[in-house]
């Protein structure tokens, strides 16, 4: 079993604090809409693998790139490593972290000229090239983590645009079959929102921070009981 500590769109006092490390967790997964120190702070506090996707409030999140001496380039020149420092990119990606299985794809439908937001087909682009990497590589995933909702699962309204969910969700969820499918990106306010099921899948909508125990369930194959 595998403690997670999953974080989202909200900076809460309990976690911002030394007295996480109460909680023990043996992973952190972040999924969207944080500021990179406060991610960066509990890779640092906790010592523990720190996984991420960013969301539509984030900045583009750089790729490091190797030059002379193994320094980091940005444009040619030497730079301080990309941020958040410590963290692990899951967009578009899959990865194994303190023994789970994550497939990631960060960010929100389209809604102004912002970083990390698409349209519905590129979305569903974005979708197909994480489903084909994963088939590449074989195996279950334990942990779909996004930023965004499914549409029509826990997402907005029709009138809301920006906190509408995506659909090609649907198909990564329904080939994937994750044990979980962790997001954020719609604030509950203080209101703890309802887990939604599809399939073998629990959606769970984690703003501002869920700990969890998940067990890892890579002796699946993907499309198979």
């Amino acid at each position: 079993m595998v403690r997670v500590l999953v974080v989202a769109d909200e900076i809460s006092p309990v976690i911002h604090d030394a007295g996480v490390r109460a909680m023990h967790p043996d992973l952190v997964l972040g999924a969207g809409d944080l500021p990179w120190d406060y991610l960066e702070f509990l890779s640092s506090m906790l010592d523990v693998p720190v996984g991420f996707v960013p969301g539509n409030h984030d900045p583009e999140v750089e790729s490091p790139a190797a030059g002379f001496k193994g320094w980091l380039t940005g444009n040619g020149l030497p730079h301080e490593d990309p941020r958040p420092l410590g963290c692990t990119n899951v967009d578009e990606a899959i990865v194994d972290l303190a023994g789970l299985r994550i497939a990631g794809l960060g960010g929100s439908i389209r809604y102004n000229d912002g970083p990390n937001q698409y349209t519905d087909d590129e979305f569903t682009k974005r979708a197909r090239r994480l489903l084909k990497l994963v088939g590449k590589r074989g195996g279950g995933v334990d942990v779909l983590l996004t930023h965004s909702p499914p549409r029509g699962l826990g997402d907005g309204e029709d009138d809301d645009l920006p906190h509408q969910g995506f659909t090609a969700l649907h198909e990564v969820i329904e080939q994937l079959r994750p044990t979980w499918h962790l997001h954020g990106h719609i604030h509950p306010f203080g209101q703890k929102q309802p887990d939604r099921t599809i399939g073998d899948t629990t959606i769970r909508n984690v703003v501002p921070y869920r700990l969890m125990e998940i067990e890892p369930q890579l002796e699946r194959v993907m499309g198979h009981g």
